[in-house]
């Protein structure tokens, strides 16, 4: 797949990078190379592939879904300026 001088420069705009002319030359070249590397990958059979996340198979850690609240809430508030009741007390910004 070839990617051309325009598409660079749109990416470009897309990603808010200002780039030369030079620039784009070179990063139409790369793009066209990471294309043509995933244009390689599609031609893989990967029909017997199950679906992964790591490479390594581990289980995930199971805690109980308990509701808590941190047992630290008087050390949080201690450093407010203000508190009330455990609550931080701030200016009224909205009338």
């Amino acid at each position: 797949m070839s990617v051309d001088r325009a598409t660079v420069f749109r990416i470009a705009r897309l990603a808010r990078i200002a780039i030369t002319d030079a620039e784009a030359e070179r990063l139409e070249s790369e793009l066209s190379g990471i294309l043509d590397w995933v244009a390689q990958l599609d031609e893989l059979d990967t029909a017997n592939v199950e679906p992964m996340t790591r490479v390594e198979a581990m289980t995930m850690k199971m805690r109980k879904d308990e509701v808590t609240d941190g047992f630290c809430a008087a050390d949080i508030v201690k450093n407010a300026p203000q508190e009330d009741d455990h609550y931080f007390v701030v200016p009224k910004i909205v009338e």
